[in-house]
């Protein structure tokens, strides 16, 4: 049959400097692990029809479309707070893929073979790390968090060298685009001023065409990209979830979620909580990701300044003006998540202290962040000493004579922000030992369908929800590269 892509090349409009033209490297013997067919659907690919053989020969980069036309990109970033140039080093971007809906979607293999921005690198992907992925990036999507999206997993055939010989695995990503602060680091720092500005003016084009008009483009762009960075971390201390690595390189202009190497899911309530084995300071514990993106922001503003005013004085002020706006913007948008965790439609100032005293009862008895607000939800509390606690009930006679007003809103408020499934860490770990090593795919595929449903709360499913005593104590995360 024809495959019918419908691809697209607006980014190699940018000055060349920003990007390196570079084929996949073609692989031995790719056999396809994963494919979404859902998510195949909705980009308006016709390809149900193929077979596993087809599709394992598009997903490895050994079939490309006629029209493709694949590229690197170039960018920067400041990892763990030390600048560095990067670039996609075991990545290439096939093209933007255009919707029947008229959406632009980038498409990009991760683990396709080296670029020119690989350095010591192999260009490769193991299994585990591109499974991990897909699996954790399904979830958030269906937990309603802006994120990029997993299209395919394909087994390239061949060994990858890492602290023991694994195997090569190519992910194929979606997303809204691969644009990054880190992108903006690398223009600013590294050419003159027309790459930035051109990269500017291309941004705005595709993500915030409603700045365009403005008389001062920038400062609008840059509270626009703040404004969506404020409701995603809002939506990761929602569900508990934790980057590991948020370096200005995995900050997404879009506002999506990117990046899934060393990520996991806090269980029991501790906004110190840290599991990526490389942040070894907790830079990026739980509790500090607002403050680290505040921090994030600030480095985007400061490559914006030339383009926000030629007056380097002014265009400071104006900045700082702006990014000072963070802590409350965050503030507000937080104690109204919070409130919906709890069913409230509307927070109000005294609402805090409640919200404030809950987690400072959950900190303090090291109760499941998750489960302790499904039982609210729920309205039905274990039989055990934890919920049997005075502290708790006080604080439980508050609350419920705080929600009283409406209780099927608040319910409904509920229903629809805590989840009765997330990634536990111990469960994605046995689902990807299993497939890497024994290449037994179902509990993958199980756990999958849990968590494409997390809303549903449903009996019979305590193997999900429960956590093993102790399993977070030695637990630690990988970047997977």
């Amino acid at each position: 049959m024809q495959i019918t892509w419908n691809l697209e090349h607006s980014y190699q409009k940018l000055p060349k400097a920003l990007f390196s033209s570079v084929n996949p490297v073609p692989v031995k013997s790719p056999q396809l692990a994963l494919f979404n067919e859902g998510l195949s659907k909705e980009l308006g690919l016709n390809f149900e029809e193929l077979d596993a053989d087809s599709l394992s020969a598009i997903f490895s980069g050994n079939q490309l479309p006629k029209d493709a036309q694949p590229l690197a990109q170039a960018y920067a970033g400041h990892q763990f707070g030390q600048f560095t140039m990067l670039g996609d080093g075991r990545a290439v971007l096939l093209g933007e893929q255009i919707t029947p809906s008229g959406k632009r979607y980038d498409i990009q293999f991760k683990g396709s073979g080296r670029t020119p921005y690989s350095r010591g690198g192999d260009g490769r992907a193991h299994l585990g790390a591109m499974l991990r992925e897909y699996l954790i990036s399904e979830a958030m999507y269906y937990l309603n968090i802006p994120t990029t999206r997993a299209l395919a997993v394909v087994l390239t055939g061949e060994p990858v060298y890492r602290e023991k010989v694994k195997q090569g695995a190519i992910l194929t990503r979606v997303g809204q685009s691969h644009l990054r602060v880190g992108t903006f680091e690398y223009a600013r720092n590294f050419h003159d001023g027309q790459h930035l500005k051109d990269l500017l003016q291309y941004s705005i084009a595709r993500h915030f065409p409603e700045v365009h008009e403005s008389k001062n483009p920038a400062l609008p762009f840059f509270e626009a990209v703040m404004s969506k960075q404020i409701e995603l971390i809002t939506q990761w201390m929602r569900v508990g979830f934790i980057h590991g690595v948020m370096n200005t390189d995995n900050m997404s202009i879009p506002g999506e979620t990117i990046d899934y190497g060393p990520c996991a899911f806090m269980n029991t309530y501790d906004p110190k909580t840290v599991f990526s084995s490389i942040d070894t300071q907790g830079r990026y514990a739980y509790g500090n990701q607002p403050f680290i993106a505040h921090w994030n922001l600030g480095c985007l503003a400061s490559t914006l300044l030339p383009e926000i005013s030629s007056d380097t004085e002014e265009a400071i002020k104006l900045a700082k003006e702006s990014i000072n706006k963070f802590p409350k913007a965050y503030e507000a948008k937080w104690l109204q998540m919070m409130g919906r965790k709890l069913g409230m439609d509307e927070v109000k100032t005294t609402d805090k202290a409640l919200i404030d005293d809950l987690l400072h009862w959950m900190k303090v008895h090291k109760a499941d962040f998750t489960n302790t607000f499904l039982y609210l939800r729920r309205g039905v509390f274990p039989k055990d000493n934890l919920y049997d606690n005075e502290d708790f009930k006080a604080w439980l006679v508050l609350w419920k004579e705080r929600i009283s007003g409406n209780m099927q809103r608040a319910q409904e408020l509920m229903d629809a922000n805590n989840p009765a499934f997330i990634p536990r860490n111990h469960l994605v770990e046995e689902a990807l030992e299993a497939a890497s090593a024994d290449g037994n795919m179902q509990p993958f595929q199980e756990l999958l369908a849990v968590l494409s449903q997390p809303y549903k709360d449903v009996t019979g499913m305590e193997k999900y929800q429960e956590v093993p005593l102790g399993v977070d104590i030695e637990y630690q995360t990988f970047c997977g590269t």
